[in-house]
């Protein structure tokens, strides 16, 4: 299994930020909680953007914000 695609994709997803709205700016992994989770139940949207916020998502889902953060300071 070639994992390189995922690791381009998380790469990107540390690097964008939020393109509208209340949280524009932001980067996305940076987002509240509370904001991804109303999110997921209203529905992402659809093309990159919404891949990158579910991913965010199973992050936060999941507990996985301190592999994140650490991933951050070596991008």
């Amino acid at each position: 299994m070639n994992l390189a695609p995922n690791a381009e994709f998380l790469k990107k997803l540390l690097k964008t930020k939020m393109p509208y709205g209340k949280y524009k700016g932001l980067y996305l992994v940076d987002l509240p909680e509370p904001y991804i989770v109303w999110y997921h139940s209203k529905g992402f949207p659809s093309g990159q953007l919404g891949k990158m916020l579910s991913t965010v998502y199973e992050i936060k889902l999941n507990g996985l914000e301190d592999m994140i953060n650490e991933l951050r300071t070596r991008i």
